[in-house]
């Protein structure tokens, strides 16, 4: 069983787990019945998870946390990757149940410094 008993500790440890691209641990994280979706992937369920994502991720060389927030057992986070010197921000929400992820949501944003002059619209 795992020794992440709150919503945010159980999220913090799979941000964790994908930087040190700890598989063994990001599995004992997500629930049997996980599912991942973002603008790339619909439902992916576990397998789905660590086919396209986990193997997608090697270049990731870590996560800055910005904002997170829980209620009840959803986990909403803004944070910075880091891809060399290439940083996204993204937000998520994550479902936490009996320890384990169950359901994430990824909403992609920009890179960071933002490309776009301020003010303007990139078109």
């Amino acid at each position: 069983m795992s020794s992440h008993s709150k919503p945010e500790q159980v999220v913090r440890a799979c941000f964790d787990a994908f930087t040190a691209r700890d598989r063994k641990a990001m599995e004992a994280l997500l629930a049997d019945d996980f599912h991942f979706t973002s603008p790339l992937d619909n439902r992916l369920d576990r397998d789905g998870f660590f086919k396209y994502c986990w193997a997608g991720g090697e270049e990731i060389q870590g996560f800055d946390i910005k904002h997170l927030l829980v209620e009840g057992e959803r986990v909403f986070v803004t944070y910075e990757a880091r891809f060399g010197k290439k940083v996204l921000r993204n937000a998520e929400i994550q479902t936490v149940r009996g320890r384990k992820v169950v359901e994430t949501e990824v909403y992609f944003g920009w890179e960071v410094p933002h490309p776009v002059k301020e003010g303007a619209h990139k078109g």
